[in-house]
């Protein structure tokens, strides 16, 4: 058997089933917290583990990662494998690794139900929990045995499966590379939904542009990583590869290129609709080329796909069929933000809370990036798992700050805290201290299951305290792990406006909130948006790229982001939100 290399994102989750299976052994906490933290450091890196392998280069030192797991996870990087977790999955029973992958169940409670209740089949739960015999169980509960019950029907119902951007991209940059790499071939792009942002993707779609007879699909099938091939012809070949995630591509001749780029980027909508304009006007659009009877008049490039229906070049996030073709014909569409549009960074924390790195080497990075500020908002207290800070640790962190700004001149550091807003709508920090810092960046981290009445009620009283700045992930998703709480965006978006205050576009990806749809709603209500990493480690500053990916699909224009102000510009408007 050919073994491959394996990805961050794959090598995090070997680390973290291995951590699962060994809690379900009752192993040494110390050892299950290792392998815990491996998984969350390697999935936060900016380096593929395996290029650093294969290149001969020595792993950075990581924190919390000694020589013996360092080795483990060089194995997994390079062969995909690692004995310990295949010795471990042969010691558990199959019920038990697939209880693991139901929302809500971790280790301790897959013992509880297997122990308690002699749990053997997904059947056996279901039937276990419309008898009520959950949650009586030690650690579950009236609550816990509801929400089982629904991620059991979700799971049941559930779609094909969905990849977050952030691990689509770590398969598809490598992929990129090596066909870029085949005998005679000229661009090639990715396409689909990927190309347009989207939230999540279900496949990839690439394209490629070589002469006829060229090598590139069997370049392409011979991909190291490719487990399986669905089809394979002269022009076009699906591939799975071995984490699961399935690719198309489509190989054209260079006169058929922004045609079939057009076409495979999608949307679906979109695309019909520019079609019928090219009907109206005697043209059929397909992926060839735009053809007047059996003559190809255009077709090389998007732009000429365009201009073939009298339009201008709409950018692929956009290409919803939302407005963005009647805002082509009335020369309105925006002029979207850019990543190199943006000054800064708005929420960043440091060790002295979860994060990993010290304030110095944050604002080092933040150098580095180019920004010319970084907003330290570490945990406020009453997120206890975060050690978050109470008023004299958080003021001592504003004098590091300043110390740190007299001394490097590179990166503005910006006194802030990430407070939670408390269920009744107050802030978790008196008035007093929050009147010190720069800006207050506020968020809901817990009661998620108030009533829409209530949740939103609880923000819109937290938006009027004196000190409030920015609404930080406003809906508190978590992409295919945790729904958004019930609020209603409208009057939220609206509160934002009366109050003069922000709401963030958190660039997380495993976030990406607001959506794209909330993004436009504040654009239209004229709500400056802060596109924000929530970043934890400094390679995570990096994210903003996502970030931008989601703003652009909501009509985001540079003017509309709070962070394309460079920092004399953002002084003023962090400044009016603050009722000293």
């Amino acid at each position: 058997m050919k073994l491959a290399r394996a990805h961050n994102p794959e090598i995090a989750q070997s680390l973290n089933a291995i951590a699962d299976l060994l809690e379900l052994e009752e192993a040494n906490p110390f050892r299950i917290r290792a392998y815990r933290n491996a998984a969350r450091v390697v999935g936060g890196l900016g380096r593929e583990v395996s290029e650093v392998v294969a290149r001969g280069e020595e792993l950075p030192k990581l924190p919390g990662i000694g020589a013996d797991l360092a080795d483990k996870i060089k194995t997994l990087a390079t062969t995909g494998h690692l004995p310990l977790l295949d010795r471990l999955r042969r010691k558990t029973p199959h019920i038990a690794q697939e209880l693991l992958q139901i929302q809500g169940l971790g280790p301790k409670r897959v013992k509880t139900l297997c122990d308690e209740l002699d749990i053997h089949t997904i059947e056996q739960l279901r039937r276990a929990v419309i008898d009520g015999r959950v949650h009586d169980l030690p650690g579950f509960g009236p609550g816990t045995e509801e929400k089982l019950r629904q991620a059991l029907e979700k799971r049941a119902k559930a779609p094909p499966s969905r990849w977050r951007l952030v691990v689509a991209e770590s398969y598809v940059e490598p992929l990129l590379a090596y066909l870029r790499s085949a005998p005679s071939v000229g661009k090639v792009i990715v396409a689909g939904s990927y190309r347009r942002c989207q939230e999540t993707v279900g496949d990839i779609d690439l394209l490629a542009t070589a002469k006829a007879g060229a090598p590139v699909i069997a370049h392409f099938t011979s991909y190291e990583e490719v487990a399986s091939v669905t089809a394979s012809g002269p022009t076009r070949a699906t591939v799975v590869l071995r984490s699961g995630l399935q690719v198309d591509l489509r190989v054209v001749a260079p006169e058929s290129y922004g045609s079939a780029l057009h076409y495979f980027t999608g949307s679906k909508a979109h695309n019909i609709a520019i079609r019928k304009m090219g009907l109206k006007r005697g043209f059929k659009i397909n992926e060839y080329g735009v053809f007047r009877g059996a003559k190809r008049i255009a077709g090389a490039s998007e732009e000429e796909v365009y201009a073939a229906v009298r339009l201008p070049f709409i950018p692929p996030e956009l290409r919803e069929d939302r407005g963005e073709i009647e805002a082509a014909v009335a020369g309105q569409l925006p002029q979207l933000v850019e990543l190199a549009d943006l000054r800064g960074d708005l929420h960043v924390h440091s060790n002295a809370t979860d994060g990993h790195n010290t304030l110095e080497e944050l604002a080092r990075t933040g150098e580095e990036r180019g920004y010319e500020y970084l907003a330290i908002t570490d945990h406020s207290r009453h997120l206890a798992m975060t050690h978050g800070l109470d008023p004299r640790r958080l003021r001592q962190e504003m004098h590091r700050i300043e110390r740190i700004n007299a001394e490097c001149k590179g990166c503005t550091l910006l006194r802030g805290i990430e407070v939670d807003i408390l269920e009744d709508g107050t802030l978790d920090l008196p008035d007093d201290v929050l009147a010190e810092l720069d800006l207050v960046v506020a968020a809901v981290h817990s009661k998620f299951a108030l009533s829409r009445e209530k949740q939103t009620a609880r923000v819109l009283r937290a938006m009027e305290r004196p000190y409030f700045t920015i609404l930080a992930h406003p809906t508190g998703r978590l992409i295919g792990e945790r729904e958004p709480y019930d609020v209603d965006m409208f009057r939220i978006i609206a509160a934002a406006k009366a109050r003069g205050c922000f709401v963030e576009l958190n660039a997380h990806p495993d976030r990406l909130d607001l959506t794209d749809l909330h993004c436009r709603m504040a654009k239209d209500a004229g709500v400056l948006v802060s596109i924000a990493t929530d970043a934890h480690r400094a390679e995570e500053l990096s994210y903003l790229r996502f970030g931008v990916g989601q703003a652009r699909r909501g009509w985001l224009g540079k003017a509309d982001v709070l962070n394309s102000r460079r920092l004399a510009q953002l002084r003023p408007l962090l400044t009016a939100t603050m009722r000293r």
